[in-house]
């Protein structure tokens, strides 16, 4: 696979060239970037595959939703609809995509909203709110943020910079420069200063960018219904671990820690599960011999597993969800969580609080 990606290498320049013109059109005023009044804060990374961008729109929704009325704005990749939508309570993935889904039955007090064209999304957001988080929208040129969080993920750090198709970027590395903050995720949660410090230098942050590392915090388990679950795992349990999301090795690694019996079934991302793998799954799972099994999946795949046809089979299998969250290395949470409050604030003009 290494070296057919080094086959498609004439592909990548063109890609490459494609998008260096687009953005040079963009930066010298030829493509219109729209900025807004209200404070509007991007979630995104240069590459392909999950950098960690659907929990620190978390941890962002988190930190403000307390003190102002906000929204967050997604594409809605997967979904069988288009236009603007807002999410309703029941809202699943198929109609709204599967990280909004997610985001809706998280936080059902927020405003969760999708739109093709962020411009138009945040035109019918503005006259309600005095934010939106924009996930997943660093490549969207459109939208001139008020505040860009880039995501690094630390597993990639040392790969080669190569655009698609040959290598993983979207854009190139220099791309990087539009960035307020950059943060390093997914790092070990014992990262010694050295490494830190190594990985800094790779990625060369300019002098007014802030440069975070986070870890991955695994949350405890719950049922499909939000419950929390009492089970834990040991070297006994039999694992049916069910993904069809961009990178699932840091989750695979993290049940392999407790147990070695994890049969993985691995689908794409946004993979939209059908009857025949369910079916496959449970039949596995039946035929295991273990007293003690179970299947875990992610929270973003639990969002793809509650349509319609899907459903019966699904609710007689004991399927459990695992959800993660940011946790800061160094203690940064203090510092991240006031530069981007400062932000929100300094750029508030009409305070609505729920």
């Amino acid at each position: 696979m290494k070296y057919f990606r080094w086959l498609l290498f004439p592909f990548s320049l063109i890609y490459g060239l494609v998008v260096i013109m687009r953005n040079w059109c963009y930066d010298a005023g030829v493509f219109k970037s729209r900025g807004f009044s209200i404070p509007v804060i991007s979630v995104g990374n240069l590459d392909v595959g999950g950098a960690g961008k659907t929990p620190m729109t978390e941890y962002l929704v988190r930190l403000l939703k307390d003190h102002y009325k906000l929204a967050t704005l997604s594409r809605g990749y997967g979904r069988k609809t288009q236009g603007f939508i807002t999410a309703t309570a029941t809202a699943t993935a198929t109609q709204i995509g599967d990280e909004p889904a997610q985001f809706k039955h998280k936080f059902p007090e927020i405003t969760v909203a999708v739109c093709e064209k962020r411009v138009e999304g945040i035109k019918h957001l503005q006259a309600g709110h005095n934010l939106v988080i924009l996930d997943d929208a660093y490549q969207h040129r459109a939208v001139k943020p008020g505040l860009s969080i880039l995501l690094f993920d630390y597993g990639r750090i040392n790969e080669p910079h190569l655009l698609l198709p040959a290598g993983n970027l979207r854009e190139p590395f220099s791309g990087r420069w539009r960035a307020d903050v950059l943060v390093v995720s997914k790092c070990p949660a014992t990262l010694i200063d050295e490494e830190q410090a190594r990985v800094a230098e790779r990625i060369g942050p300019l002098p007014f960018q802030s440069l975070f590392f986070t870890t991955i915090a695994y949350q405890p388990m719950q049922d499909m219904d939000g419950n929390k679950a009492d089970t834990t795992l040991d070297a006994d349990t039999s694992v049916f671990l069910l993904t069809g999301i961009a990178n699932s090795q840091p989750l695979l690694q993290h049940i392999k820690s407790y147990t070695a019996r994890v049969v993985h079934h691995n689908y794409p991302d946004h993979h939209q599960f059908s009857l025949k793998n369910i079916t496959k799954l449970a039949g596995e799972f039946s035929a295991c011999t273990g007293t003690k099994k179970l299947i875990i999946t992610t929270e973003k795949d639990a969002q793809r597993l509650v349509e319609h046809e899907l459903l019966p089979l699904v609710k007689t299998l004991p399927i459990l969800v695992i959800s993660i969250g940011v946790q800061f290395l160094n203690n940064g949470e203090q510092q991240f969580g006031q530069l981007v409050t400062e932000y929100v604030r300094e750029h508030t003009t009409n305070h609505i609080i729920h």
